[in-house]
């Protein structure tokens, strides 16, 4: 893993660039070095892979983390954070670069690289609400069952993304294709397939928020939307509609239940699944996220 340090006059960063952002936009990222690195004491990890980018992380000391990479990697630094127990202890920036920034977008973050970066050393730490699983998986978008695909899934399905898999499974051929990728390397550039997961039809879903039942096995649903903030996780259900529109139907709560056959739900930059069972509970307050001010 190779590492620049440069020096300046006031904050200590920890600036992590995800490889995948080095190769989509170089000079995005080159641009967002320059900025930092203009007004902070900054030192630079290049990670090669998901190991090194989480052992920076650990080995970050007093320093702030700043994320440069897309939402993949936002949430593999917010989720390896969590895993350390370290979010309460150190607020994180990310300056967005890659093709996936539809997340750090929807939580206030700058997506162009200039504009990012000078909210990394003038903006201000906003305390964010996530959602975490029983199996230690965060959210800290809306989750949705089942998952909205209109391309393939990108390769963070079933936890390929290098923050643990969730499912107890791996995608073996995918994992063939990343290792040809890193084989060849630049001599021969190789885009790696996406997993495509045919859309679902209506689902049978239990789903309780705080114990109480909002829909039931028996009544078939189109969607489950699952949404931290404000304390709670908003919740909507929206039942299979047999001629008239039907409601949604609505609730809030700090812990919701989805239980059913083999659902898959996509979360943030990823679909996770199949599970069985499910439990999301608001972590309120969990994530320190610098923003502008």
């Amino acid at each position: 893993m190779a590492e620049v340090a440069t020096f300046a006059t006031s904050d200590q960063l920890l600036v992590v660039i995800d490889p995948a952002a080095r190769r989509m936009d170089g000079e995005a990222v080159r641009i967002a070095k320059d900025v930092l690195s203009a007004g902070a004491a900054t030192k630079v990890c290049l990670p090669d892979g998901p190991d090194e980018f989480a052992r920076a992380l650990a080995r970050r000391g007093s320093r702030r983390p700043v994320v440069v990479g897309d939402d993949r990697a936002l949430v593999r630094a917010v989720s390896l954070l969590h895993r350390q127990r370290a979010l309460g202890e150190c607020a994180l920036s990310v300056v967005p670069v890659g093709a996936m920034l539809s997340l750090a977008g929807s939580l206030g973050v700058p997506t162009g690289a200039v504009a990012a970066a000078r909210a990394v050393l003038d903006g201000v730490e906003r305390r964010l609400d996530l959602l975490v699983d029983d199996s230690d998986g965060v959210v800290l978008g809306a989750l949705r069952i089942p998952p909205v695909l209109s391309v393939g899934v990108p390769a963070a399905v079933n936890g390929a993304t290098g923050v643990g898999d969730r499912t107890g499974g791996r995608v073996p051929w995918l994992r063939s294709a990343r290792t040809l990728v890193r084989t060849l390397g630049a001599a021969r550039p190789v885009r790696v397939p996406s997993v495509s997961v045919p859309p679902a039809g209506p689902s049978r879903l239990r789903v309780e928020v705080d114990g109480a039942t909002l829909v039931d096995l028996d009544q078939p649903v189109r969607e489950v939307s699952v949404t931290p903030g404000s304390g709670c996780a908003a919740v909507e259900v929206r039942p299979l509609s047999v001629g008239a529109e039907v409601a949604p139907l609505r609730a809030v709560g700090g812990r919701v239940t989805v239980t059913g056959a083999d659902f898959r739900y996509r979360a943030d930059a990823g679909v996770w699944g199949p599970v069985r069972r499910r439990t999301w509970t608001v972590r309120v307050g969990a994530l320190g996220l610098v923003l502008p001010g």
